[in-house]
């Protein structure tokens, strides 16, 4: 209980910092959590980038499979690369040393990094903007850093798609300027192309930390459609009982 009092504390402090602003430019995501295949793709993404590293371990591969329209068949034969089981919690083997000694710190469980990232649209927008955000830094020990979360431990994952780009307005960024990118290599995207993986990316991690937020929503505007017809029945009991004494 203690630890996930601590968690809920990192969580809302992390919400404010990133609400205040400071001097980090964010561009719009724009993510769309009923689309199934953004949602698909973003799967593919973090299975085959980011699973190898960072675990999901508050989702399960057939609970994804599920809600994003993949059979359990699928899900096995193209979303797990391990001997896990399709109803296994999405962990890693990597240890906690293990990822200490390598990174300098242990990679963070992304489970509900875009809403420890922020509340409403700020987790997304601050998760797309970094996905696309790496650049050349020699001076750090994988050779890149990120205008969004300077010296960053974490290497350029998907280079490889985007290619590798150096940062060409350094001290305006630092003043909370958009930054301004010029490729040094080409991946195997254009830019629009990558700019849609990392929606894609984006939209997907958006779904983990709150699978059920679609039926949340949903939920809600019955509830509320409910109260406000239960008012007026509310209001005519009370008239009904009071009567005799008004």
């Amino acid at each position: 209980m203690k630890k996930i009092i601590i968690a809920l504390v990192m969580v809302s402090l992390s919400s404010l910092v990133h609400a205040a602003g400071g001097k980090i430019h964010l561009d719009e995501a724009n993510i769309d959590l009923t689309d199934k295949a953004s949602l698909q793709r973003g799967a593919k993404l973090f299975t085959n980038y980011c699973l190898n590293c960072h675990a999901a371990s508050f989702m399960r591969y057939n609970r994804m499979g599920k809600d994003l329209g993949i059979s359990d068949k699928l899900v096995e034969e193209n979303l797990i690369f391990s001997d896990d089981k399709v109803g296994d919690l999405m962990k890693v083997a990597m240890t906690t040393e293990d990822g200490g000694a390598w990174f300098g710190t242990p990679p963070p469980d992304l489970s509900v990094i875009a809403r420890a990232k922020g509340s409403g649209d700020l987790g997304a927008n601050w998760l797309y903007t970094y996905f696309r955000s790496f650049y050349v830094d020699e001076k750090r020990p994988f050779g890149a850093n990120n205008t969004v979360f300077k010296d960053v431990g974490m290497p350029h994952v998907l280079w490889e798609l985007q290619g590798m780009q150096k940062l060409l307005n350094a001290e305006e960024v630092a003043k909370g300027a958009a930054p301004e990118f010029a490729l040094v290599s080409t991946g195997s995207m254009t830019a629009d192309e990558y700019d849609t993986a990392a929606r894609d990316l984006t939209n997907f991690l958006v779904y983990v930390g709150e699978p059920s937020k679609l039926k949340r929503l949903a939920l809600g505007g019955w509830v509320l459609a409910f109260l406000f017809f239960f008012f007026f029945v509310a209001y005519a009991m009370k008239k009904e009982y009071w009567k005799d004494i008004h």
